[in-house]
């Protein structure tokens, strides 16, 4: 019997597809680097992303398991979820560090091309993602 598919798990993944949605209903999916965090998966993004703002219209999301470019094997798992937005910056230095671990010279390479293109606004939050109950 195979065992259903948790937010913690999905955070062990390299990559998970996150689909917000927008104020008409219409998903919006995209790949995200995540963490497992006690039971939820966390991600950072940064502020002012479109992610962002449809979360704070709706916090419901689902993951599922994906390549860095966002394709999805059929059948695999989709958890939903519910997103609390965490705007600290020490919780925010906390997950870079720990994404730094996971991805290396990847993150550290991204963070620089992000800082380039948001001319040095590099705010960014933490989305706290909690099984949908």
């Amino acid at each position: 019997m195979t065992q259903a598919p948790t937010l913690h798990n999905l955070g062990g993944q390299r990559f998970v597809l996150l689909t917000t949605y927008r104020r008409s209903g219409e998903p919006v999916a995209t790949p995200v680097w995540v963490l497992p965090d006690a039971g939820a998966a966390i991600v950072s993004t940064p502020e002012g992303a479109g992610k962002l703002k449809r979360i704070q219209h709706n916090p419901n999301v689902t993951l599922q398991p994906c390549d860095r470019r966002g394709n999805v094997d059929p059948g695999s798992p989709v958890v939903e979820g519910t997103t609390e937005i965490i705007r600290d910056s020490a919780a925010s230095e906390a997950v870079n560090r720990r994404l730094l671990r996971k991805y290396g010279a990847e993150f550290r390479i991204f963070m620089a091309i992000e800082w380039v293109l948001r001319r040095g606004n590099s705010n960014r939050v933490v989305l706290r993602i909690s099984p949908t109950t």
